[in-house]
């Protein structure tokens, strides 16, 4: 059922802590907004409420992996990540095997304005050395990843959410590949490869459907992990297409875009890349459809960009 991904992390959460006596749960005065609430209903012994000291949070959580603990650290993204040096020396430096959930990312959250985004936060947390970022485009997904982070990644990792109900997109009986890219849609003689993550997979849908209307074919697939980013995948299929366009809630610096610009600068050929995120510039308060459609990355921008760059405009 579509839902949003933080709705679907607490959920996910609390039926792992049935089988994981080691997860912990720190929030920051904000368990309602995170969904942690529904974990801390059901183990209220193992959820501890630090209140606004996000800092503090992670240094908590930080000895309570030394001592054998599982924590999972939630705030919202922008304040999270805003703790940036003590994510850097207590926990990364440390190798502290935390999980840090930032809900409530990019311009998605809408009417709450700049202030409350995160747009910076993949950017910051790609740049520490053995942190893995995460970012599901549904509930199944947040399901999966979220399964994975607990039984099978190791060290520190940054799980990314939204606020918004995102559409069920995961494809029926797949089998979950952790780190790997997913093949979300495809069609016949693409002339363009959609790349998204989190909640700019649906906006690549609606726009390849739009697209396919116009007859122009193209293909979506998803990046549900930003680091460790699958190069190999997209060596291997990039060929097959005259553009590559990157779709993300968040800044063009330091994100998707730029995970898969890292990747062609390995290769001798590859197709031009285009970038559809924020460009360089804050956020602003709005419906998450004004603001995705002003910034350029709503199903209707896509169409646009893409025709305008195949048509040799760009």
């Amino acid at each position: 059922m579509a839902k949003a991904t933080r709705q679907a992390f607490g959920e996910a959460i609390a039926r792992l802590g049935e089988k994981y006596p080691e997860i912990v749960i720190l929030d920051a005065d904000l368990s309602k907004s995170t969904k942690s609430d529904i974990f801390a209903k059901k183990f209220p012994d193992r959820f501890f409420e630090m209140g606004i000291a996000e800092a503090n949070m992670i240094g908590t959580a930080a000895g309570l992996a030394f001592a054998g603990k599982l924590p999972f650290l939630c705030s919202f993204g922008c304040f999270l990540t805003g703790r940036y040096d003590t994510i850097r020396i207590s926990a990364v430096y440390a190798q502290a095997n935390i999980r840090l959930v930032g809900t409530h990312a990019g311009l998605g959250i809408g009417e709450d304005g700049h202030s409350q985004m995160g747009l910076e936060d993949v950017s910051l947390m790609r740049a520490l050395p053995t942190m893995g970022v995460f970012q599901p485009m549904d509930s199944k997904e947040t399901e999966l990843i979220v399964k994975f982070l607990v039984e099978e990644w190791k060290g520190p990792a940054y799980l990314r959410l939204t606020r918004q109900t995102l559409p069920d997109l995961y494809p029926e009986g797949k089998v979950f590949e952790p780190c790997k890219l997913l093949s979300i849609l495809e069609n016949k003689n693409p002339k363009a490869l959609l790349l998204g993550t989190g909640a700019g997979v649906s906006e690549a849908v609606g726009g390849a459907e739009m697209l396919s209307k116009q007859g122009i074919s193209t293909c979506v697939w998803s990046a549900h992990a930003l680091k460790p980013f699958d190069e190999k995948s997209l060596h291997s299929i990039c060929h097959l297409f005259e553009l590559v366009v990157t779709i993300e809630d968040h800044t063009v610096v330091g994100g998707l875009g730029t995970c898969v610009a890292e990747a062609f600068a390995k290769l001798n050929k590859h197709p031009p890349l285009l970038k559809l995120g924020v460009q360089d510039t804050f956020g602003e308060s709005g419906t998450p459809a004004e603001l995705f459609s002003k910034h350029g990355f709503s199903a209707s921008e896509i169409v646009k960009n893409v025709k305008r760059f195949l048509n040799g405009s760009v």
